[in-house]
């Protein structure tokens, strides 16, 4: 595949194309329902993601993993397919897209899901088609716009958003104001650094099969919480 130049950046032209090239469609762990294009080892990919663009200190292929609290949040709706029935349902910093298409496996409404990374939303994109859903795509950074005025949807959900201390904090911010107006929010997270579990309650634990070399084990403990 070849790259090509962008206002002066290489880009790589078609994503897509790349993804179904470095990775195997594969069926989620803790969530057999659901089959997306997930890498074996997440260094190799990483390198080739910089060699192609010939850029180096990218960030990590997020896309191209199951992480555990996207997939206790996918096994917890479709365990609990009433919460989001018939919903808008929000799937922020998405990664893959697989808790936005639990949702729509699950009945929702409407499932818009979100990602800033060109990617990323190109993974989600593939994986919705070969799970046969329907999703909307959001680039925009949800977490930089102003307080919405009213509720824009029912359902929130964030999988392993907590890892550093910014995204962290305006992530809190982004979910406390939309449950305020009304929304539903759950989290799903195996501990990460910044979560602040003395804001939560815990609903629901989970032992995850995860990557080893993204987790240095190959079991997550991970636990689904809402707002306190």
């Amino acid at each position: 595949m070849e790259a090509g130049l962008q206002d002066g950046r290489t880009v790589i032209p078609d994503k897509a194309a790349f993804i179904r090239a470095n990775t195997r469609r594969r069926y989620v762990p803790l969530v057999p329902e659901i089959t997306l294009y997930l890498a074996d080892e997440a260094v190799p990919l990483w390198h080739k993601t910089e060699q192609e663009l010939g850029e180096h200190g990218l960030p990590p292929p997020f896309w191209a993993f199951a992480w555990a609290g996207g997939q206790a949040l996918a096994r917890y709706i479709l365990d609990n397919p009433d919460l989001v029935r018939g919903k808008k349902i929000l799937d922020l910093a998405s990664g893959s897209g697989l808790v936005g298409i639990a949702t729509m496996k699950a009945a929702a409404a409407t499932a818009d899901v979100a990602d800033i990374g060109a990617f990323a939303r190109a993974a989600i994109t593939l994986n919705a088609s070969i799970n046969r859903v329907a999703i909307s795509l959001i680039e925009t950074d949800l977490l930089a716009e102003p307080e919405p005025r009213s509720l824009v949807w029912d359902v929130i959900l964030a999988g392993d958003i907590f890892y550093e201390r910014d995204t962290a904090q305006r992530a809190f911010d982004f979910l406390t104001s939309h449950a305020k107006r009304g929304a539903m929010i759950l989290i799903g997270d195996p501990g990460r650094s910044y979560l602040p579990k003395d804001r939560l309650v815990r609903i629901a634990d989970y032992s995850v099969p995860v990557t080893r070399d993204l987790e240095d084990t190959e079991i997550k403990q991970t636990s689904v919480w809402g707002l306190s």
